[in-house]
């Protein structure tokens, strides 16, 4: 009776934890659509007196800004702009540009592309080189040596970006010209935005997994595995690394939205077409639909990346699943 009890009672856990994360993650996106729009339209300005004349109010005429402020739906109250505005939303119309006259959806479909290999290649690069020093620091026999390879990780997380990037490119493209300094042509204009974001991050990955992999070094299962005869290195690989890599993999979240906030500077820097690019210029004129679709895709990829991580959690740890799901009842 209790085998097929089990894993009912298992499964309705596992279903109730994982609609309580969805219906979480809904209403994140919900809040971040809702709070930019309503601090991007009420800001002190015109955007389509902006338009028409980049500012100059004494060439404006009065008919056409009436006619585009009407097309935009400028002129309706506040809590109507955003009824509209959402339930377009709803059916992924993000609106259309101010400057542009382009669907937003489109604008960011074409530059999506590109600062997507731009996040994930920088993702992947760190990982490794966070993974690859963490270990290294966990190998390291000598006392001196161990130390100073924990302690890299915290110099390299205070490195700035942009400062990272002016350093690469004078190194690596004005010096010795081994990379492009700028453009989106070829594998090659990749590597130097992919370091530049991959650098701080990596040390960032290197921090969490030392500390990780130094609390599992000293729990007692560790201690009972060696006294079996286990190797260190088989106890590394194949015990001690697992059970430390999970704080990586929470945090996997928070590294992709710290690569998308990265990249506005690192496309900047290297003159990359992209959503930071985009986001720029589109801040510069104060064109808030584009503004606003960019604040809803990295919001948006934020919580679909939280959300698989959540979803995938409890796979390393079941008992997450009957742990929250019976704190969210």
């Amino acid at each position: 009776m209790t085998q097929t009890v089990l894993p009912a009672a298992a499964a309705t856990d596992a279903w109730r934890y994982a609609l309580s994360r969805t219906a979480q993650s809904a209403f994140v996106l919900w809040a971040a659509y809702t709070v930019s729009f309503v601090i991007l339209y009420i800001l002190p300005s015109d955007p389509v007196s902006i338009m028409l004349n980049q500012g100059d109010a004494s060439l404006v005429d009065p008919a056409q800004v009436a006619a585009l402020r009407a097309q935009y739906h400028l002129d309706e109250p506040l809590v109507v702009q955003y009824g509209i505005a959402l339930w377009q939303a709803l059916r992924l119309d993000l609106g259309v540009s101010i400057q542009t006259g382009q669907p937003v959806s489109a604008m960011l479909a074409q530059a999506a592309p590109a600062t997507a290999a731009l996040a994930l290649s920088a993702l992947a690069a760190a990982l490794v080189l966070g993974l690859g020093l963490a270990l290294a620091a966990s190998s390291a026999r000598h006392p001196r040596l161990r130390s100073a390879l924990q302690a890299a990780p915290s110099l390299g997380v205070c490195l700035p970006t942009f400062w990272v990037g002016l350093l690469l490119l004078q190194w690596l493209s004005f010096t010795l010209p081994v990379f492009p300094a700028m453009g989106n042509e070829g594998w090659q204009s990749l590597v130097l935005p992919a370091a530049t974001l991959a650098l701080p991050t990596a040390a960032t990955v290197a921090q969490v997994l030392s500390r990780s992999l130094s609390a599992v070094w000293g729990q007692p299962f560790v201690a009972a595995l060696r006294a079996k005869g286990l190797s260190r290195r088989r106890l590394l690989f194949t015990h001690v690394l697992p059970n430390a890599t999970i704080p990586v993999l929470t945090m996997t979240g928070v590294l992709m939205g710290n690569l998308l906030a990265g990249s506005v500077v690192t496309e900047t820097v290297f003159s990359r077409e992209g959503i930071g690019r985009l986001a720029q210029g589109a801040v510069a004129v104060k064109d808030i639909p584009v503004v606003q679709g960019v604040v809803v895709l990295a919001a948006a990829v934020f919580v679909i990346v939280n959300l698989v991580v959540d979803l995938a959690y409890p796979l390393l740890d079941p008992r997450i699943t009957r742990n929250r799901a019976r704190a969210l009842a």
